[in-house]
């Protein structure tokens, strides 16, 4: 089982690309939504990313994965948070958010081997 970051993460901009001519008030809508949730509140932002991480595992949303993956390396998430992380996340959707764990720990090594290039 291996993951392909870039082309997930290319996929997800050419849909929002597409979606946004077809749909322009709703991708506003779904936009200003994550920017409202993700910033620091009660909780910070990091920890916001770890529970939609999370919640993409259990709901075995590929796209979701890598995309919050990379946004939870940017607040610093660590492997050892990710590994507890995918712990819950087994715990709450079982087997099936298993194989989406092992997707998210795939993206944590693809994403941190291309920063390391840089």
């Amino acid at each position: 089982m291996t993951v392909d970051v870039d082309a997930n993460i290319a996929s997800i901009k050419n849909g929002m690309a597409a979606l946004n001519q077809a749909i322009p008030d709703v991708l506003k809508g779904f936009t200003d939504i994550g920017k409202a949730v993700y910033k620091d509140g009660a909780l910070p932002a990091k920890t916001k990313e770890l529970l939609a991480l999370a919640s993409a595992i259990a709901a075995r949303c590929e796209g979701c994965v890598v995309a919050h993956v990379r946004n939870s390396m940017r607040h610093g998430m660590t492997k050892a948070e990710l590994e507890e992380l995918i712990g819950v996340a087994v715990h709450m959707g079982g087997g099936p958010s298993l194989t989406y764990g092992i997707k998210a720990l795939e993206s944590f090594e693809q994403l941190s081997a291309q920063a390391q290039k840089r």
